[in-house]
């Protein structure tokens, strides 16, 4: 057999068709298609696959995002034409195997005992021994058994020139290797396009099935975009609360979803969630329960990550898991105004509810509940190993630098302080103008530099990470002193009364003017951080048109009013004053709550200064009410990924033989051996032996010289050099097997 690359030779009378078919089936159009295949399946891998568009508008930008959503690069796998390019594949490899098949089977079944003492002299690999005196019969039964032994197969005849020929041959196999390496490539991409959304893509095109984009009830779904139980082949997402079941999943489409409607439904009893101390999940687990629609049988079984549930062919993933609409209670806190009353706001996971402007304030938002978590491990360290959450630097030694980039990528050299923090709400402040905040509030107060604080995040978008305003927490570990404490901010009434007494407890009676002076003094810094307009009446933070209160109020005053020179003595002036008043401040509201005076210690003036930094962190909180939980019943949801795979043990089997193949094509080696034996003049026997390989290598070169050895040995004579042949070596190179590959 020669070596080709070119096609299959169509008889067709179509010069068209002949050189399609030739182009198709060559093995150049083949190794095209694989490497266009590599290319794609790279972008695949790089590139995440089937994310919302607007997550790659956010990274590539529009006008990228636009053209890789035109060249299908978002969903690589399902893409028409990567699927196009896999049914070429199956085609131009399975024209290799029709026309190569069969000349390697003949090849491999072809003992090429026709061959002739001058071809076998033109081989490269030969010898030749004289046996004086024996007989052909005893030196052919000698070789033959020489050859059993080194695993040759062989056949004897006589030539008509009267001398006998032995054809021997050994590992003739690995001819199956090719023929197996390359079916095996037909079988994977079959179980590939099985597997593929082309199944799917059929049924949209030959039934009119289309994806639907709105929000409906899955019951009410029109028929034309369900797909039934028998479609050959899926792969969809089923959300399940605990306590409840579904029949069908979820196919995501490029513009719009599917509904697969399943055999049989699945009830969640429990979702089971553990943890390591670091606080990353050990283990994810839903007991469920699969309730046959044809028998009404009921399964019991436990789904696991890694660890599928397989019934009726349809294989059943713990993907994920979600809150399924847990309960929650709180308390509703106002943000703006001079008054603290609160009111009971109750809410679940996925609900909406009207925040009540008449009772909280505001201008009619709603609250949009998005997610809780019962349990929240966090690590309360900064990047430097300190608990400090300004994030200070720390200098690092040239061992530390490179033990922190070396080794397992799961460790650090940092210190880390991992706890839990305790439960945790998302939910979402939607105005009538439909813009949103989104809001991530801790239940209990978290520990920060030894004082208790209650955490509540802000962002205003999902790709932004929640900042924080850290609230500093009361005697009872409770939010109340705080929020008495804005809403005496708010009071313009208060804001005199705390500037009249920090001016008498600053400056003795004796010195009125003085007093009077530090009085008006206090006052406009109260009003300044509270944002109180000329009338008094302090800003509402996140309404338009605001005067912006905290710190940036005093910040601009100074900027605007004090030379730059006295700037800095200023603001530590106006500070301290601040602080002052905001303790008298707090007082009155301790006295009109019914509490008794605080006393002027450390703990109570950490309290005030913290409470400073929250109020001024308040104005850019941009909520009207601060929703702190009180209580919850937690309902989990699982997230199945249920599977229909005929084509996965396709491909298993396509895997089997392409190591069957490669296994063979590698490490078995076809090697052929004859032995042409005549009778001598002087009464002997002359013996000529000739060896080839398809493959010619250094083993080989060894192989050669221990069989023409052992040849040697046994038959007790030396090896001599052969004479030339007056043949023509053409005779012998159409003999010798040839690689049958592509």
């Amino acid at each position: 057999m020669s070596v080709t690359t070119s096609g299959l030779q169509s008889k067709s009378s179509r010069s068209s068709v002949r050189q399609a078919i030739e182009v198709i089936s060559s093995m150049r159009f083949a190794i095209s298609l694989l490497v266009i295949l590599a290319i794609a399946s790279i972008i695949g891998t790089v590139l995440t696959q089937e994310d919302p568009y607007p997550n790659y508008v956010n990274q590539f930008g529009p006008f990228w995002a636009d053209i890789f959503r035109g060249l299908s690069l978002y969903n690589v796998y399902s893409a028409w034409w990567f699927m196009l390019i896999l049914i070429f594949l199956v085609i131009s490899v399975s024209l290799c195997v029709i026309r190569n098949g069969p000349k390697m089977i003949a090849d491999m079944k072809s003992w090429k005992d026709r061959v002739r003492e001058g071809s076998l002299r033109a081989f490269h690999h030969k010898g030749e021994f004289s046996l004086v005196p024996s007989t052909r019969a005893d030196t052919a039964a000698k070789l033959q058994r020489l050859a059993g032994k080194m695993g040759y197969k062989f056949v004897t005849r006589e030539t008509d020139s009267g001398a006998t020929l032995i054809a021997a041959k050994r590992g003739a196999l690995t001819k199956l290797g090719y023929i197996s390496a390359h079916l095996a490539i037909v079988i994977i991409c079959i179980g590939g396009l099985l597997d593929s959304n082309l199944p799917i893509k059929l049924q949209m095109w030959l039934f009119n099935k289309t994806p639907i984009a709105s929000n409906e009830v899955i019951n009410d779904i029109a028929p034309n975009h369900r797909l039934p139980t028998s479609n050959l082949t899926f792969r969809g997402y089923a959300w399940v609360p605990e306590g409840q079941h579904v029949a069908t999943a979820i196919l995501n489409q490029q513009d719009g979803s599917l509904i697969q409607d399943l055999p049989f439904s699945i009830q969640l009893d429990k979702f089971i969630v553990d943890y390591y101390s670091t606080g990353m999940p050990k283990l994810f687990a839903s007991d469920i329960v699969v309730i046959d629609h044809a028998t009404g049988q009921r399964i019991p079984a436990r789904v696991e990550v890694n660890k599928p549930f397989t019934y009726d062919g349809i294989s059943i993933y713990q993907s994920s898991f979600q809150d399924g609409g847990s309960k929650l209670s709180m308390t509703a806190w106002p943000m703006s105004g001079g008054s603290a009353k609160t009111t009971p706001f109750d809410g679940a996971i996925g609900g909406t509810a009207p925040v009540n402007p008449q009772v909280i304030g505001g201008k009619g938002e709603s609250v949009e509940f998005t997610d809780f978590r019962a349990i929240n491990v966090e690590n309360v360290t900064d990047g430097s190993g300190s608990i400090d959450t300004r994030g200070v630097g720390q200098t690092q030694t040239l061992k530390q630098a490179f033990d922190e980039r070396l080794g397992s990528g799961a460790k650090t050299s940092k210190p880390t302080d991992l706890r839990n923090v305790g439960p945790s709400v998302q939910y979402k402040v939607r105005g009538t103008d439909g813009q949103a905040r989104e809001f991530n509030n801790y239940m209990l107060p978290v520990d920060v530099q030894g004082q208790q604080m209650f955490l509540a995040g802000m962002r205003l978008s999902p790709n932004d990470p929640f900042r924080y305003l850290r609230i500093p927490a009361d005697e009872q570990s409770s939010v109340k002193q705080w929020m008495n404490l804005r809403a005496a901010l708010d009071t313009p009434a208060m804001r005199d009364e705390a500037a009249r007494r920090f001016a008498q407890r600053s400056v003795p009676e004796a010195n009125a003017e003085l007093q009077k002076h530090l009085e008006e003094s206090a006052s406009r810094v109260l009003n300044l951080f509270a944002g109180a307009d000329e009338t008094g009446v302090a800003a509402v933070p996140g309404q338009p048109g605001a005067v912006l209160g905290g710190f940036q109020a005093i910040a601009g005053f100074i900027d605007k009013s004090v030379p730059k020179g006295e700037q800095e003595k200023a603001a530590g002036l106006l500070l301290r004053m601040l602080e002052g008043a905001t303790w008298d401040l707090w007082q009155i509201s301790r006295a009109q709550n019914g509490l008794q005076e605080a006393q002027p210690d450390a703990k109570n003036t950490q309290f005030v200064q913290s409470s400073i930094n929250a109020l001024s962190d308040s104005f850019l909180y941009g909520s009207p009410v601060f929703l702190q939980l009180d209580s919850f019943k937690q309902i989990q949801a699982s997230v199945f990924q249920l599977t229909r795979a005929p084509g996965k043990k396709v491909v298993y089997l396509g895997s089997l033989l392409l190591v069957i193949g490669i296994f063979s094509m590698f490490y078995v080696r076809e090697r052929r051996l004859w032995f042409w034996l005549k009778d001598t003049t002087t009464g002997g026997t002359s013996v000529l032996m000739a060896m080839s390989t398809a493959r010619r290598t250094l083993d080989f070169e060894k192989e050669f010289a221990q069989t023409r050895d052992a040849i040697g040995a046994m038959l007790g004579v030396k090896s001599q050099p052969v004479s030339p042949s007056p043949e023509t070596p053409a005779d012998a190179k159409s003999t010798g097997p040839q690689d049958s590959t592509r």
